[in-house]
Order: C-alpha cells, then sequence, then structure tokens
C-alpha cells in the first residue's frame, strides 16, 4: 500500500482529503504544519506528500528538501501562473489550485505516484548494473573486459565515432548499445545495420535512400537507415563487408554530416553518431585494396577490442550463472544451477560462438532440465573425446569450402555461390565469418 502525508492547516479540509484517499485504497497520515511533520513522521517513509503552500511557521516548500527524493505536490489557493512557477521552481513534482475536483487530485496523485515508482525501479537496476555489470549487462572481471569497460565509459558521452573488434558472438552490439544508452543521444533512435545480410546490389539504397527513377522499380522517394537513425546512432555491424561504393558514402556522411539518396541531386543534412563492428581485420583488407584506408580511419577514432569467450578464464563461470538467470526469468522458470560436471564441461568447451553459443546452450538446458540442477548432458556440448574424433572430418569439410569459394567467388553471387553449396545466402556468410573469407567487394575507389 503506498503511503501519502497531508500537510494541511485547517482540520475540515485535511479530514476530508483524508477520507478521499483513504477510499481510494491509500494509507495516509497528517499533520498541520511542517514542524509538526518533521516532528511526528519520517518523511522518508512516505511515497507522496501533499501540501498546502501557505502553512504556520514554515511554507510548506520547505518540505520538498526536508523530504529528498519524495516528491511533494503543493496545493495552493492562488490558481495563479506565479504561484505555479513559484512552485515547480521550489522543486514541487506538481501543483495544484485550490477549491480542486476530487476526480482530478485522485488522476494527480495516481500519475505522481506511477511515475515515482518507476524512477525508483528503474534507478534501483541502474544500481544493481552499477555494482555488479559495469555496461548495461556486460559482465568481466579479466583484464581485457575491465579495458574495454573503462574505454567505453570514456567514449559513451561524446560524439566520436567507435570501432568494436571482436570475433562473431562476443557482444559487439551490447557494447554498441551500451554507449548509445550512455550518450546524449539515449532518447534518439538506436538503428543496426548488419551490412553482410543486405545484398551487394541493395546496401546503398538501404543505407542512404532513394529518389524515384534512381534505378528499376524505384516509384517513390525512400529514406534510408542513415537518415532513420537522426538524432541517435547507427550501428554498423560486420563493417568490413560494405562495397566499396557504399564505404565513398558512408565516408562523406561522417566528414560532412550529409547524405545523398540514390538519384538525388543535393544532399541532406543528418546528426548521426557511427558506431562500427566487425571481426575482420581491416587493416589486412586497407592493404589489399578492399576497405578504404580514409574510412578505416575514420571510423576507429576510438577502437574497442573484446575478447573471444575461451580467453576470458574464470569469466566464463561467473557469466554463465548470470545468463542462465536471464534464460529462466525469460522462459518463466524457477532458478537453477549447474551442477560440477556442468560448470566443468563449460570451462572446458571452446566456444567458437562466444558469448551467443553459450547463452543459446543455457536457454537449451533450462528447457529440457526437469529439476532446479543443470547437467552437463543438458547442456549439448561435445565432449573433448568426440571433438577430437570428429576433427579430420570437420576439417575437410573447411577445406573445400574454402577452396570452392575462393574459386568461384568472382564469377557467382553470393546467392549462387550458396545455391552451389547447398546452403543458405545465411549460412554461407556466417561461414565465410568462422573461416575468415571476407566477401570479394566490387567496385572502384
Amino acid at each position: 500500500m503506498q503511503h501519502i502525508l497531508i500537510v494541511e492547516d485547517e482540520a475540515v479540509i485535511r479530514r476530508a482529503l483524508r477520507r478521499l484517499l483513504e477510499r481510494n485504497g491509500y494509507a495516509v497520515a497528517e499533520a498541520d504544519s511542517v514542524e509538526q511533520a518533521r516532528a511526528e513522521h519520517p518523511l522518508h517513509d512516505f511515497h507522496l506528500i501533499l501540501s498546502d503552500v501557505r502553512l504556520p511557521g514554515q511554507p510548506g516548500t520547505a518540505l520538498i528538501e526536508l523530504a529528498g527524493q519524495v516528491p511533494v505536490l503543493l496545493m495552493t489557493s492562488y490558481a495563479s501562473v506565479r504561484s505555479a512557477v513559484e512552485a515547480m521552481k521550489a522543486g514541487a513534482v506538481d501543483y495544484i489550485p485550490k477549491p480542486f475536483d476530487h476526480d482530478e487530485l485522485l488522476l494527480l496523485v495516481g500519475r505522481i505516484l506511477d511515475r515515482h515508482k518507476q524512477a525508483r525501479t528503474q534507478a534501483a537496476m541502474q544500481t544493481v548494473l552499477d555494482n555488479h555489470y559495469p555496461v548495461d549487462g556486460m559482465i568481466g572481471s579479466c583484464p581485457a573486459m575491465q579495458d574495454a569497460f573503462t574505454r567505453l565509459a570514456k567514449v559513451a558521452p561524446t560524439d566520436a565515432t567507435v570501432l568494436i573488434l571482436g570475433e562473431s558472438g562476443t557482444g559487439k552490439e551490447l557494447a554498441a548499445r551500451a554507449i548509445h544508452a550512455r550518450s546524449r543521444r539515449a532518447d534518439g533512435p538506436f538503428v543496426t545495420v548488419n551490412c553482410a545480410a543486405i545484398a551487394e546490389q541493395l546496401i546503398e539504397s538501404e543505407l542512404f535512400g532513394h529518389e524515384p527513377g534512381a534505378f528499376a522499380g524505384a516509384d517513390q522517394s525512400r529514406q534510408g537507415l542513415v537518415e532513420s537513425a537522426e538524432g541517435g546512432t547507427l550501428f554498423l555491424d560486420e563493417v568490413g563487408e560494405l562495397p566499396l561504393n557504399a564505404q565513398a558514402r558512408l565516408l562523406r556522411v561522417l566528414q560532412d554530416g550529409e547524405v545523398r539518396r540514390l538519384g538525388a541531386e543535393r544532399s541532406r543534412r543528418v546528426d548521426v553518431r557511427v558506431v562500427a563492428a566487425t571481426h575482420q581485420a581491416l587493416k589486412r583488407d586497407v592493404a589489399s585494396g578492399a576497405f578504404r584506408d580514409d574510412l578505416y580511419f575514420r571510423l576507429r577514432v576510438v577502437e574497442l577490442s573484446l575478447p573471444p569467450l575461451r580467453e576470458r578464464g574464470d569469466d566464463i563461470g561467473r557469466l554463465a550463472g548470470y545468463l542462465l538467470d536471464k534464460v529462466c526469468r525469460q522462459l518463466n522458470k524457477p532458478a537453477m544451477t549447474l551442477d560440477t560436471r556442468a560448470l566443468k564441461r563449460i570451462r572446458q568447451h571452446p566456444w567458437p560462438g562466444n558469448v551467443r553459443e553459450l547463452e543459446n546452450s543455457l536457454e537449451r538446458a533450462a528447457i529440457l532440465c526437469e529439476g532446479g540442477s543443470i547437467g552437463a548432458d543438458q547442456l549439448g556440448l561435445e565432449s573433448l573425446v568426440r571433438r577430437t574424433a570428429d576433427t579430420a572430418a570437420e576439417l575437410s569439410l573447411e577445406d573445400y569450402f574454402r577452396q570452392f569459394v575462393m574459386e568461384h567467388q568472382d564469377s557467382l553471387t553470393e546467392t549462387e555461390l550458396a545455391r552451389r553449396l547447398g546452403i543458405s545466402r545465411k549460412a554461407l556468410w556466417e561461414r565465410r565469418q568462422r573461416f575468415g573469407l571476407p566477401r570479394a567487394k566490387k567496385g572502384k575507389r
């Protein structure tokens, strides 16, 4: 039950307010002055203080400082702009002029209490995150993660471009979201683009938009994803997969703060922060001419490296516990634990899919587990013995994939390559990532 303190020197009004609020489910205490309120009631224990401005002794506005984080709603007999402004300047959460309608008062009280409850909940959650998970759900005490946290905290409040490096599944998007959440752009949009998942012939239109007649089928004007991120952050995942023509347009955005739609005669101003990520060694692509050196240096104003899970030591066990709690909440299941063998298996596994693979494994285990303790077999991870036995076959398939892609990627499209290999286009992209085979770039610098 929510507790409200009424501070009003006129007994008739005070009692009427008390009856009204109690009939609507609130617990109510009362006082006739600021002095009595301080002497008889712990002000910080209330959810709301409803006080008249004009009181004997100290005015009702004195309660604002005394109450700390408790919201104070002021009542005033002077329904004027001046009294409202003075009340709000003093720090009141709101004011209501006398005489007031009962329904109006109840509506205002309910709105203030709901808003304050949400603020307290968010503050409590942020305290937990700050204390235990330094960067919005990213946890880790290994030196590499601590260095990432430090850099993230320093760069987030700025508008600097950030390049996040790390293998697939290490949490690059999570880091980008943390940068956005801790920036002045937090209330703006966060737009995510997987540059490798969009067909090369469509990427420029998707990113930068187009005007009617820009190409076959372009019958109307369309805003690109860069423009849709206005006032916020554009996250370019796998930026190394951008074709050279799209790289040139992106450089224009970073250098001049302008974007030109395909087929447009004029550029448009945009206010967008760019955070990019890649699993590739962009320096190698710059040296080979597959990635523009000027764009590379524009992107890596600040570079943030996320380590693979297999190199994070004791973080793995702690992270597994955190992710398991998260999975159980999402599945609406009671809290679970990992038994000794399961923890050992988790620490031994090489985790090629990194944190994403770990979370998927724990979700599978939580679904299959019928008790409160998860065993090693429920994780769905191969044993060391089986992995060793399968290594030769896996290497053979990997060699075949590498050879086929390298021989045919210049003559076949990605769709044709995937069809010939008997896999989906998405699976082709994922294997390119895993085996370090960047897609061949087309276009000129």
